[in-house]
């Protein structure tokens, strides 16, 4: 007769089992717990950074002048609000563009920066030429290229005319 009442019916070895089963299943927990949290918290910020590339730039018409403030067949200066400044940037948000008058009812609005490096430009009435002083970058008087290095013409902005005012739909200023 066995009097040994003390033993129990688990096999030997079968504590330290458990202990490891525990630590593997705590492992497990804090591991999937810790990705929960970085995917929440990662989603927000990766869109937070990557949103601005795929985010449009706004395009508004902007008014620039009367149609009788242009004489046919000048460039002028013209000035407006830049539709990607923020509220709080003050003189910085506006902008320019070269407004060429060929007819009547006939605007051209061409970018005041330079398309090589996005310098400012400004209109040479007695050689009929946009110059660029930074680079020597040289247009003609319908924005292509005449020297230098731009790869490429001056941007071109669209123009209407509506209820007297000459309107230019604006954009940010060209990235080149």
């Amino acid at each position: 007769m066995n009097t040994n009442s003390s033993q129990s019916t688990r096999p030997a070895g079968a504590g330290s089992r458990d202990c490891g089963d525990r630590r593997r299943f705590l492992n497990w927990l804090s591991l999937a717990l810790g990705g929960f949290a970085s995917t929440l918290l990662g989603v927000p910020i990766v869109g937070f950074l990557i949103a601005p590339l795929f985010r449009q730039p706004p395009r508004l018409w902007r008014q620039v002048g009367a149609v009788e403030d242009f004489k046919v067949n000048e460039i002028t200066e013209v000035s407006f609000d830049d539709t990607s400044a923020l509220p709080w940037a003050g003189l910085s948000g506006k902008t320019a563009a070269w407004l060429y008058r060929q007819g009547p009812q006939d605007f051209v609005a061409y970018s005041a920066n330079c398309s090589h490096l996005g310098c400012p430009v400004r209109w040479e009435a007695q050689a009929r030429l946009f110059m660029c002083p930074c680079h020597g970058g040289v247009y003609y008087q319908n924005g292509s290229v005449a020297a230098g290095p731009p790869p490429r013409g001056l941007t071109r902005y669209p123009v209407r005319t509506q209820n007297g005012q000459v309107e230019i739909l604006t954009s940010p200023a060209p990235i080149t």
